[in-house]
């Protein structure tokens, strides 16, 4: 069956009003990055739209040396890259963010259905968007898991059924949790005592900062909160505005306080937040925590034994994209699995999902310590050229089958989206 998806039934969130709801929250764009060489005129510029995380120029670089074509990035801040991706599809040929957009886009008929068909490594991505286990004990964690919104079904809407088609080609992913200073806060036990509590802990009251994003951050202090007894959510991944209402006069009490110090919007910015000892403790990114370390600071990255938060990055094509442009995007969708932007993205701690195509491109010491959890046997450089990982060091969480056997929660879009963006950006501007 040819499967499209002209039609898509919106489900939870009304278009306008949801794009309205983005445009409000969106954040200045970052530049475009040209390209530096002379092709052909009759060589197509694929235009990819997306965040630093992924839109780095190393791998811009390396691609158009690969695939023969033009490539421009843009990236820009997440708010402001989904609110330009939901309204403005012409604008891109490529979308590369995180699976809680998905169900903004696929409803805002933004982007167009993948044909697995033409996905050259698609029998090598693991289980985890397929199935949505790593292993068959790991958790399937709550919200958008990526494997419930991965398949386009027959009647148009997103689902688990295996079809030909797919929203989302799926590629970088990896779990987040909260950073602290082990020079302030003792180190805990992975699993045990590290918990999602501790941001809300009045011993660190004026210290804790928090990413600034209500798919995310929201995530973060609803963890807390409940580790904590103070809000017991049904289902943490569909929070009902009651239990909404609930969250945030917890929150909203304790920003009264001064509980928080800030609310940050980039990982340079995290980065800022810890080095200057504004915080000692918030949410944060795996490679702020590689940063920081680098710069002899003590920021241990938690294993929350209430669970991480995970992500997977999406690659999504434009509902616009056509021809010989569309032909390109997917060169360049199964360049991205080809075995050597995974083994780039693995040394800044991101994972990649057919990654035994990346194993033969990373040394011995990088994939025991990225993905087999052991110790590093050697000091191990990071994307940047410069020292992240020390000999002797173990990455805190343990092995990526480890990490991904132990996610509580997806970041979300959630049936009361709209009503938690209201609710979190009252929070942060009270």
């Amino acid at each position: 069956m040819n499967i499209t998806n002209k039609s898509p039934e919106i489900i939870d969130i009304n278009r306008r009003k949801t794009l309205k709801t983005i445009l409000k929250s969106s954040i200045s764009a970052g530049a475009i990055v040209k390209a530096p060489y002379v092709f052909a005129k009759n060589t197509p510029t694929l235009r990819v739209l997306g965040t630093h995380v992924t839109l780095q120029e190393e791998l811009r670089q390396q691609a158009m040396s690969d695939l023969g074509i033009n490539i421009s990035f843009e990236p820009r801040g997440s708010a402001s890259v989904l609110q330009k991706a939901a309204i403005s599809p012409q604008s891109f040929d490529l979308y590369e963010q995180w699976s809680n957009s998905i169900n903004v886009l696929w409803r805002s008929r933004a982007i167009q259905s993948i044909d697995k068909k033409r996905l050259k490594y698609w029998d090598e991505i693991n289980p985890l968007t397929k199935t949505g286990k790593v292993t068959p004990k790991a958790n399937y964690g709550a919200g958008d898991a990526p494997y419930k919104i991965l398949h386009v079904q027959p009647n148009g809407k997103l689902g688990t059924e295996h079809t030909d088609h797919i929203s989302f080609l799926p590629y970088v992913h990896n779990v987040d949790s909260f950073g602290y200073n082990t020079k302030v806060i003792d180190k805990g036990i992975p699993y045990q005592t590290e918990s999602w509590g501790w941001l809300l802990d009045e011993k660190y009251s004026g210290k804790v900062g928090v990413v600034n994003a209500p798919s995310i951050g929201l995530f973060d202090l609803a963890l807390a909160a409940q580790a904590n007894g103070l809000v017991t959510f049904t289902n943490i991944g569909a929070i009902t505005k009651v239990e909404l209402d609930a969250l945030f006069k917890v929150l909203n009490n304790l920003k009264a306080k001064g509980h928080f110090s800030g609310f940050w919007t980039s990982v340079p910015e995290s980065v800022e937040f810890m080095r200057t000892d504004r915080v000692v403790i918030e949410s944060m990114f795996s490679p702020a925590v590689t940063q920081l370390n680098s710069q002899n600071i003590p920021v241990t990255f938690a294993a929350p034994k209430e669970g991480y938060r995970g992500w997977h990055g999406v690659m999504c094509l434009s509902a616009a994209t056509t021809g010989k442009v569309k032909d390109v995007a997917y060169e360049y969708m199964n360049w991205w699995l080809s075995g050597w932007p995974g083994a780039f993205i693995a040394r800044q701690g991101y994972y990649i999902s057919n990654p035994q195509r990346s194993k033969p491109l990373l040394s011995e010491a990088e994939w025991g310590y990225w993905y087999d959890g052991k110790p590093a046997s050697s000091s191990l450089l990071g994307t940047d050229g410069k020292i992240a990982v020390l000999q002797g060091d173990i990455r805190t969480g343990g092995s990526y089958k480890k990490r991904f056997s132990n996610v509580a929660v997806w970041n979300t879009v959630m049936p009361t989206y709209e009503y938690s963006l209201q609710k979190w950006y009252e929070f942060i501007s009270s």
